[in-house]
């Protein structure tokens, strides 16, 4: 077989102008999606050359999972100290927040700035360095890619989060127990081709999953209490798509009116919530299981990733129109 040979191409000579050109390709849905894919994000574009105290950012997004804004910034030349000192304003304005700086190339004393930066701050900040190239093989269209050259260390973040938590909390038993589902969960996951999205493991009964819009999300839940048995003696997954906030029904009345055709296209009922003193609204199914059965876990998993693939299916276009 004959192969190819790559060829570099200039990102000047396809984005003349960081504003006019680059900004508003980077915006568009696809491209976010792009750069998300490369830190792992879902990203969801809220504004352009967004003023952020003094400076104006390039783009403003929102973190689909939990809501956080990420803000980039844009250099289509090398990083300098300039742009450093307006990601540290940013930072400091917005409180918790991503940090993407995108710069060609990205100087050594940078990238080391970065990382001290995800070093001494906790997990409310994260500071993102990737130098963009644009490539092609003889004619064919030119392609992006996002190297990334910096980002925070999540597992040294995870082993001091860890340690918090067994100082202050004294992890139960239980909690130990979720957080070791939640990691080989993940680790489950990442090993196969799918559309969702794992987030840090956590001593906790759930974990979010994007489903590309914020204040909506599905949710994975591996509880101790078994609501259908009311009892503790067996355990339960639950499948969940929320709604964050809609606190008068109105978005989740749109869908619950659709029930019927969600639940063909599902191929099972669901149960829909809607408790009248509470803002979240949700829809889930739940099976039955044992926690502790290691042995039982891979078809746990299955049967979360399974409905969770089902219900991104399903519901992300349709939040997409609410």
């Amino acid at each position: 077989m004959e192969l190819g040979r790559l060829q570099r191409v200039e990102p000047r000579d396809v984005w003349a102008n960081e504003a006019l050109h680059f900004t508003p390709w980077l915006a568009q849905a696809q491209n976010l999606e792009l750069l998300g894919e490369a830190i792992g994000l879902d990203l969801e574009l809220e504004a352009q050359e967004k003023s952020v105290g003094p400076f104006s950012a390039d783009i403003l997004c929102k973190d689909t999972v939990n809501g956080n804004w990420v803000l980039i910034e844009n250099q289509l030349e090398r990083t300098d100290h300039k742009h450093l000192g307006q990601l540290i304003t940013y930072a400091s304005g917005l409180r918790a927040v991503t940090i993407v700086w995108i710069a060609n190339p990205f100087t050594e004393e940078h990238r080391s700035a970065l990382d001290w930066l995800n070093e001494i701050t906790d997990d409310k900040f994260n500071f993102f360095g990737l130098e963009v190239e644009l490539w092609r093989i003889g004619d064919s269209d030119i392609a992006p890619k996002f190297n990334v050259v910096s980002k925070p260390n999540d597992w040294s973040r995870s082993v001091a989060a860890g340690a918090a938590n067994v100082e202050m909390e004294n992890l139960t038993g239980a909690k130990e127990l979720q957080l070791r589902f939640w990691t080989d969960f993940r680790d489950f996951v990442e090993a196969r081709k799918t559309v969702i999205r794992p987030t840090k493991p956590l001593p906790q009964n759930w974990m979010n999953i994007s489903i590309g819009r914020s204040g909506f999300r599905l949710i994975a839940v591996a509880s101790t209490w078994d609501s259908e048995m009311n009892s503790y003696d067996s355990n339960e997954i639950r499948v969940e798509f929320e709604i964050a906030k809609d606190p008068d029904a109105k978005r989740f009345q749109i869908l619950a009116n659709d029930k019927e055709q969600i639940e063909s296209e599902l191929g099972y009922p669901i149960e829909w919530h809607n408790p009248p003193n509470k803002i979240s609204k949700r829809a889930y199914v739940r099976k039955s299981v044992l926690l502790s059965d290691k042995s039982d876990w891979p078809n746990q998993f299955e049967w979360l990733i399974s409905h969770l693939e089902d219900f991104h299916k399903v519901f992300s276009l349709r939040v997409r129109t609410l």
